[in-house]
């Protein structure tokens, strides 16, 4: 059964009511015009600016960046990391933070965020930069998990609306990211650290009102265990095996192609290690059976809860991919200006956000199945249409784009809500978010890899297929056509014998079409990933019975939960003698049922 717990209606600041979990209660007459709810949101808000923003602002310019610091082969680490750090933290923020409380959790991580910050604000190499996106990658774990810090905050009905709202910040990093970087390099005397300088405001900001307004339960409040023996009963083989393994399958991934060629050892290696560590950790949860798990084995029993989860990772990767892809064909194909582009790039993460801000009416549009499959249906039109592309009709190609990424970000928003609505027990609400998001970041890495070396395979070959000919055609000599190539990389074509004005327009036409072939047959790959959503969504749980107005948790003052916190110790030891067991698990097992104290 569901876990809740809330109170009468009253006087917040002063009442403390004590209910049975499995009854409905109403929320406090003033529990969202209360400081402690008001400034949580303020926070909320402000730390997914500084998530989205820790990997979108910098991402558009890091090659602005390595010629600013370097260059340094490894720049590319400075993206790789955030990410790798942003999959990995979302389960052991999500873990520990259901098992020990999540307040220091957030403004611990927002905290790192900001050490970060400034860390790559004063980077004198990309050694440094590199160190510093570790800690914000870890930073956005906690920023950008607002299914379960607000989710449960609030009554589980209100769920998809909250996290839909939340996601309006999300649009300043997430949707003009590039813009702003852009803007940054090009008008300011500090160049790309002002991205890092915004992020220590942002940062600092939402440090000090978690500090001030996050009050959740605390540890005392939702276990019955001593620190002590928290941490003698942590899950450290499970832990080193789960993470480890995610981290190092992830690493083999992000390599392939960029750092090590695909056939290296290198890559081969992490992959097969990071698959084989992760199959370890199966094995040996499953023998050993601990009371708290890193990741509980039993959330992948329930099939709904598990096929929403794979949703989302499908379309997370139409998200991600189109977030490489996209800019690739609007500055390759459409345009070189790079304000202008910067804006046009910004259109399928643009239509992405706006889906998931939408999505939080899903409550109020009838069953979820229906509205996945009809969503996924009309994103798979309209992205593979995407492949009608040409060198002349980007306005047709940004119309059906950003309506299909509309769609497909619906259906992002929704099953991220509903990886916190559709399990079993509401006490795990971290960790299920967190899977889900870990999910959702392998799903991800693997498509966005799928993408990027489709692009490379097919550039190999309509490069070579229509822009020599072409060349030739035009009457530029045969010796010259492998300079002309190489012209085409960096637009100085004075060096190039035997061009004029016309063969040049002619070659760099015949380019853009070679590369509007290439990135048609990414559009049609998308079919597949989100066109099996319409199959999967047939199998999405039904939340009918999970609109209820239970709440997860409440925010209390420090005089009400000492207040609280004092009422459970009195009640746990008059329940003692009625405890067979030396113990006393018996009497606190009776204590927690008389208080609904696991929040």
């Amino acid at each position: 059964m569901d876990s809740t717990h809330s109170d009468k209606a009253g006087d917040f600041s002063e009442r403390v009511e004590q209910v049975n979990p499995s009854e409905t209660q109403e929320i406090p007459n003033n529990y969202y015009k209360n400081k402690l709810f008001i400034g949580t949101c303020g926070a909320v808000a402000i730390s997914l600016v500084s998530g989205t923003g820790a990997f979108s602002l910098a991402a558009p310019v890091l090659n602005s960046i390595n010629n600013d610091l370097g260059p340094d082969p490894n720049f590319v680490w400075i993206g790789l990391v955030n990410t790798l750090m942003l999959a990995c933290g979302y389960i052991i923020v999500g873990r520990l933070s259901d098992l020990c409380g999540r307040r220091y959790f957030f403004v611990g991580g927002n905290t790192l965020g900001l050490v970060g910050a400034i860390v790559c604000s004063r980077a004198s190499s990309i050694t440094n930069l590199i160190g510093g996106n570790v800690l914000l990658g870890l930073a956005a774990s906690v920023q950008t998990s607002i299914p379960f810090v607000m989710g449960e905050l609030v009554p589980m009905k209100h769920r998809f609306l909250v996290t839909g709202l939340f996601y309006f910040f999300a649009i300043p990093c997430a949707v003009f990211g590039p813009a702003i970087s852009y803007a940054f390099i090009e008008h300011t005397s500090a160049g790309w650290r002002w991205i890092y300088y915004m992020l220590i405001i942002t940062n600092g900001v939402a440090t000090t009102l978690w500090a001030i307004f996050y009050h959740p339960p605390t540890f005392v409040m939702i276990t019955r265990k001593t620190k002590w023996q928290m941490v003698k009963d942590f899950d450290y083989i499970g832990f080193a095996l789960s993470i480890g393994g995610i981290l190092v399958f992830l690493m083999g991934l992000s390599w392939g192609g960029s750092v090590h060629p695909w056939k290296s050892g290198y890559v081969i290696g992490f992959i097969v290690v990071g698959l084989l560590s992760m199959v370890a950790f199966v094995v040996y949860e499953n023998v050993r059976k601990l009371p708290d798990p890193i990741i509980p084995l039993h959330l992948f029993s329930n099939i709904p809860w598990v096929v929403n989860i794979v949703i989302n990772a499908l379309a997370a990767s139409a998200f991600y991919g189109f977030s490489i892809v996209v800019p690739q064909m609007v500055f390759g194909v459409w345009t070189s200006d790079q304000a202008y582009g910067s804006i046009v790039a910004c259109s399928s993460s643009g239509g992405f956000i706006m889906g998931i801000i939408l999505s939080g009416l899903a409550r109020f549009l009838g069953p979820l199945k229906w509205q996945m499959i009809v969503c996924a249906v009309i994103s798979t039109a309209l992205l593979g249409s995407v492949a009608c592309a040409t060198t002349d009709n980007m306005h047709t190609v940004l119309g059906l784009l950003i309506t299909g990424c509309v769609f497909c970000g619906y259906i992002e928003g929704s099953t991220v809500t509903t990886s916190s609505l559709a399990i079993r027990d509401q006490s795990e609400i971290g960790i299920a978010v967190g899977v889900g998001a870990t999910t959702r970041g392998i799903g991800a890495t693997i498509a966005t890899t799928i993408y990027v070396v489709t692009l490379s395979n097919r550039l190999a070959t309509t490069i070579p297929e229509l822009v020599p000919p072409a060349l030739s055609q035009a009457g530029l000599p045969k010796s010259s056509i492998t300079d002309f190539m190489l012209a085409l990389q960096s637009g100085s074509f004075e060096q190039v014998a035997g061009v004029t004005p016309e063969i040049i327009a002619t070659g760099v036409r015949a380019y853009q079409q070679a590369q509007v072939e290439a990135f048609r047959t990414i559009f049609f790959v998308s079919i597949a990933f989100i066109g099996s959503i319409v199959i999967l969504a047939f199998f999405m749980p039904d939340l009918k019975s999970k609109m209820s107005d239970d709440v997860r948790a409440l925010l209390r003052g420090k005089k009400e939960r000492e207040r609280y916190i004092e009422d459970i110790e009195a009640r746990r030891q008059a329940a003692e003698p009625v405890g067979s067991r030396g113990d006393g698990q018996q009497a606190d097992d009776m204590a927690d049922e008389k208080l609904g104290a696991r929040d």
